[in-house]
């Protein structure tokens, strides 16, 4: 999960390093990086995502899903700024010890996910290494309408999720809180939301994937915007009804899901009311049909609708939880159900 801890190390990290007068987005702003392209109305929109915590933790165990994932996180950060995809560039350090089967699997994961969101393997950098390491960097292009980012909320603008959320919670709770079923009762095999990423510009204002939860993802959005959000939608109604069926075999209320610290690669994204409408028949038009959440107000925070309550959220607090608690699942959750 990007905590503002974690916010906080880039900003320290970055000071003083030099930055291209072409890149168009400012720190934190975008999920991925935007740079004009001189000499043409095109943009190019740059991420690099690595497998790190996933590995340590063991949340990723599969290596057909730890290939998939090495792709899929990347290709989502580019469907965030609505970029049509070009190609990807893998950086792949494999210990001695690794099986030529688990290699194999690992590589077809890779593929399976370039192809599906159409992500050429442009090349990259092959390691041995003592442990596992891998990393991508995923490259797209932005033609016509204006790239996506962060900002472009006001209040009064319409929020809405590309999905029912909560299935990246499922999983990291199926995983790391219930080792004995290793994941295996909740499939875990998320698709970057590209075609509706592109839909979208043009039409939203803001737009952030929820790869660190949908919490996390919310305070991001409203800290970059200056709003709060109040979701009127109850609860269960945006909730992935199978991801819910996992909390609840687990002890755990389904507000659990959102919080944290493993999210499910959904978009989430605002809509000026006055383009609601078009935004919903363009929708129409790709099978698609985004779950209206709530809005944004001028007051800062967030509120859900809970069993017919509603509540106040500190987003803040939950976000950096995970990151308080060490990484140990079993102290996050005992933190996280005594807020």
């Amino acid at each position: 999960m990007t905590s503002v801890l974690e916010h906080q190390l880039i900003a320290r990290l970055v000071a003083g390093l030099p930055r291209s007068p072409l890149q168009l987005n400012g720190l934190h702003e975008s999920d991925a990086e935007l740079v004009a392209l001189p000499g043409s109305d095109v943009v190019l929109a740059v991420t690099m995502d690595a497998l790190a915590e996933e590995l340590a933790t063991g949340l990723y165990g599969d290596p057909w899903l730890i290939g998939w994932m090495l792709v899929m996180v990347n290709a989502s950060d580019l469907a965030a700024v609505g970029a049509e995809p070009l190609g990807i560039l893998l950086c792949e350090s494999l210990p001695p010890d690794a099986a030529p089967d688990w290699v194999d699997a690992l590589q077809r994961g890779i593929a399976e996910a370039a192809i599906t969101t159409g992500l050429a393997v442009l090349g990259g950098d092959t390691n041995g290494s003592p442990a596992l390491h891998l990393a991508a960097t995923a490259i797209g292009l932005v033609r016509g309408p204006p790239a996506l980012t962060r900002r472009g909320c006001r209040p009064g603008d319409l929020l809405y999720a590309s999905a029912p959320l909560g299935a990246g919670g499922a999983y990291a709770c199926d995983r790391l809180l219930r080792p004995t079923t290793h994941g295996a009762g909740f499939p875990f095999r998320p698709v970057a939301r590209i075609a509706e990423g592109r839909l979208l510009r043009g039409r939203a204002g803001a737009c952030m994937d929820t790869s660190d939860g949908a919490i996390a993802t919310l305070d991001e959005l409203m800290t970059r915007n200056g709003v709060g959000f109040r979701l009127d939608t109850p609860l269960e109604d945006w909730t992935d009804a199978r991801a819910a069926a996992v909390a609840g075999a687990a002890g755990l209320p389904a507000w659990t899901l959102h919080a944290g610290p493993h999210g499910e690669f959904e978009l989430l994204f605002t809509v000026p009311p006055n383009r609601e409408a078009e935004l919903l028949r363009a929708a129409t038009g790709i099978g698609w049909v985004p779950v209206r959440l709530g809005r944004a107000v001028p007051e800062p925070g967030l509120t859900f609708s809970l069993d017919g309550v509603r509540q106040p959220v500190d987003a803040r607090r939950l976000r950096n939880l995970f990151t308080e608690c060490g990484g140990d699942p079993q102290r996050y959750i005992t933190s996280l159900l005594s807020e």
